[in-house]
């Protein structure tokens, strides 16, 4: 049996953050947004759940949200799936701008108060009395970092808050941010097809001590393998038919890192998309991939790759043919460029 493919899963451990600031999670996470949003037919509540409880008896401990996905939908199944439990790290988001239960496109609010309100609104859809790990999903230009980072210094203060987390910043944020509070993971997306947080924040994580939680790391399922120019995309709840990198060309174009995937796979008994997972997991000690899905196939595939072992070297020889392909399609377009990081 192939490495990996018979492996019984039972997730190790990893630290995000120092000192006061960390927090020990489980070496994977699970994304839970494509569970209500942005990925096609929303799946069965009650189904959703039942995945989610196999995520942890895996050893996954850690779920990362926001209360943009839906807005609010993706927060209230995490509340029914886990509510209160002290076994599970919730993690969610604030910043993106909602009025009267929709999504603002393009618009962000970390002012004090919204922080505040945010606050109060996901730990009642959470069913919790306290968030694990808050991030500001997006900076806004119109709050200082120094004062995003005080709010949420104050919630910690209230019990409210137990971390603090960015998603898509810069280096120079994150400093800002870290200086009047210690910051606990950094998250952005981060793969094969997207490793520019290499260049513009990992040296500044390792210098202060900051985790990193690497979102959409099979690039929203394209990595997997499982795509080619024939796929299309839901233009009802499904963000990849807006995306540049998922148009019929650049999936076609693209092709060639998925057959150096493939072919690297097959030479170690493994599936492609536990190759890249395998991959990001061996980058650092301090990086925490947090792969999604609505099958439970897929997440026992993507969980056992937390046992693949292969050397060094094999992971350079693939880093440096990767690095030789060229990549076609932005990630995002139009305002969610502007904001990314």
């Amino acid at each position: 049996m192939p490495q990996a493919l018979n492996e019984v899963i039972s997730l190790s451990s990893r630290t995000l953050g120092s000192g006061a600031a960390r927090l020990e999670v489980s070496e994977m996470g699970f994304g839970v947004m494509g569970m209500t949003y942005h990925r096609g037919v929303v799946g069965d509540t009650a189904q959703m759940i039942r995945l989610l409880h196999e995520a942890r008896s895996f050893g996954c401990t850690y779920f990362d949200t926001a209360e943009i996905y839906g807005p609010y939908t993706n927060e209230a199944l995490l509340g029914e799936a886990f509510g209160s439990r002290s076994d599970v790290l919730i993690a969610t988001k604030f910043g993106h701008k909602i009025v009267n239960g929709q999504a603002c496109y393009g618009g962000l609010d970390s002012t004090p108060a919204a922080i505040r309100r945010s606050c109060e609104g996901s730990l009642r859809r959470l069913k919790r009395e306290t968030i694990d790990l808050y991030y500001q999903h997006r900076a806004d230009p119109n709050v200082p970092a120094e004062e995003v980072a005080g709010t949420v210094k104050d919630l910690i203060a209230e019990g409210k808050v137990r971390a603090f987390g960015l998603s898509e910043v810069s280096a120079d944020y994150i400093r800002r941010a870290h200086a009047v509070l210690p910051i606990t993971a950094v998250q952005c997306e981060y793969h094969l097809m997207w490793r520019r947080p290499e260049q513009t924040i990992f040296p500044t994580l390792k210098e202060l001590g900051i985790g990193f939680v690497a979102y959409s790391p099979l690039n929203r399922g394209y990595l997997s393998g499982c795509m080619n120019a024939d796929t299309r995309f839901s233009k009802q709840n499904d963000i990849r038919s807006t995306l540049p990198r998922f148009t019929p060309q650049a999936l076609a174009l693209n092709y060639p890192i998925i057959q150096l995937l493939k072919r690297f796979a097959d030479a170690h008994g493994i599936t492609v998309a536990q190759t890249h997972l395998a991959w990001i997991l061996h980058k650092a000690p301090n990086i925490v991939p947090i792969p999604g899905t609505t099958k439970e196939s897929h997440m026992a595939e993507d969980f056992r790759a937390a046992k693949v072992r292969i050397d060094p070297a094999d992971w350079d020889t693939l880093e440096r043919e990767a690095g030789e392909i060229q990549i076609y399609g932005d990630r995002y377009s139009g305002v969610e460029k502007a904001q990314a990081g």
